[in-house]
């Protein structure tokens, strides 16, 4: 492993405790937290055994101990917030989804760009080792032609019209906050879709209550995709091919197992994961990996990627009638 950086948390919610957590148990270095209020900096300190604890963001930022800072504010705050890190000169990894749209992510990659520091979007499943392991099945053939993937992530979330994931003020649906592991997926399998189709319910406020994605791609290819946040389903994945299927577990973009299925109904291969907390820290290795090799676009997930993907949420918004405030 590289020499450890010394990582900020912008924010102190229930994610970046469970990033901040994963951190701490698996030997990373948490410098500092900031948040708007200096009691909530002190109590996440406290918590997690933070030597600094800053009542802004921008003292934060500020920070000379920091080397890279974890952006964990809600949705329509990320761009801003990642704008204040890079501007500081810090290496940045910003909470899926980078931006609210593709116009605000690449002004994010841009300013990156122009200041020669990493900005990453903290889409965690990517880097999870059985995710590692379904590439690896693929490009060695396994699965033969990959055809189709099949996925949803369907919670049944809180119905109250204040709580973050209804509060289109705050980029609240289950696009942004659940389609975008999904999307993600088809995008990590297939590349850029060659036809969009999307279809959605909506709540009282406005946010999409359930949205439905279907992807094409050249070559044959077909994405199928389900988010709900009102509703729990399976939150399972398959991918599907000529020769074979990879079924992968609940909840499939956590830390979870999967079967490798011959086409002839023959179990080939299982895999079970074994990770210490919840496997958000994987992500964290990758940026420090990174920021030492000097490669500042990313590999796994590159920012422009990540800008592209946004631009597959804007179409899909497109698609549905879904503006956000302020848009």
């Amino acid at each position: 492993m590289t020499d450890r950086l010394r990582w900020g948390i912008l924010a102190t919610g229930g994610i970046a405790h469970a990033f901040t957590n994963d951190l701490k148990l698996n030997g990373f270095t948490v410098q500092a937290v900031g948040s708007r209020s200096q009691a909530s900096a002190d109590a996440f300190a406290s918590e997690f055994d933070i030597p600094d604890a800053h009542g802004s963001y921008e003292a934060l930022v500020a920070d000379p101990e920091v080397d890279v800072v974890y952006v964990s504010t809600p949705h329509p705050l990320h761009a801003g917030n990642a704008r204040l890190v890079l501007e500081a000169g810090k290496h940045v990894l910003v909470e899926k989804p980078f931006a609210v749209n593709a116009r605000e992510a690449q002004e994010i990659a841009d300013l990156a760009a122009e200041r020669g520091l990493l900005a990453l979007e903290a889409m965690w499943t990517r880097y999870l080792p059985h995710m590692a392991r379904v590439r690896e099945l693929i490009a060695e053939g396994t699965l033969g032609d990959v055809r189709t993937l099949i996925v949803d992530h369907t919670q049944k979330l809180p119905d109250d019209p204040k709580h973050r994931i209804n509060a289109l003020e705050l980029g609240g649906g289950a696009l942004l906050d659940l389609g975008i592991y999904p999307v993600s997926f088809s995008w990590d399998l297939f590349g850029a879709p060659l036809t969009i189709q999307s279809t959605a319910t909506f709540k009282e406020t406005g946010a999409d209550a359930q949205i439905a994605n279907l992807f094409a791609y050249d070559g044959g290819g077909i994405a199928s995709m389900l988010s709900a946040s009102d509703a729990l389903g399976p939150n399972t994945a398959a991918v599907l091919g000529t020769l074979g299927r990879i079924e992968i577990d609940p909840v499939w973009y956590t830390p979870t197992s999967f079967r490798v299925v011959a086409a002839d109904g023959t179990v080939v291969e299982e895999f079970r994961s074994e990770v210490t907390g919840r496997g958000m820290h994987f992500q964290a290795e990758a940026v420090e990996r990174l920021v030492a090799e000097g490669n500042l676009r990313g590999d796994l997930l590159p920012i422009d990627e990540s800008v592209a993907i946004m631009g597959t949420l804007d179409t899909i918004r497109e698609q549905i009638g879904l503006r956000y405030p302020g848009e």
